[in-house]
């Protein structure tokens, strides 16, 4: 999915968590363009779409049929569930 052979170039860090944020403050967005539009810098779209690719990916943001983005990552909740689960012996 991420081969280099389609990607002519790769986001770095900063620009990965300033989508994250801008995607986590609004909760959803209607479409990929008002996010993009939002965002404090402007960047290309192919990499826009890469990271959009990547926290979809990664299970941090769902897309709706309607073209809705929508965080879900919900760390807070992944530790409750894993601190009530009782570890079993292998």
């Amino acid at each position: 999915m991420f081969g280099k052979n389609n990607i002519l170039r790769y986001p770095r860090l900063d620009t990965i968590l300033m989508v994250e944020g801008a995607i986590q403050k609004s909760r959803s967005y209607p479409t990929k363009a008002e996010l993009l539009r939002s965002l404090p810098k402007k960047m290309m779209y192919q990499t826009f779409s890469l990271i959009l690719d990547y926290l979809e990916y990664s299970g941090k943001i769902h897309t709706d049929a309607d073209g809705t983005i929508v965080w879900i990552w919900d760390p807070a909740g992944v530790r409750k569930i894993l601190s009530n689960r009782k570890l079993v012996a292998r």
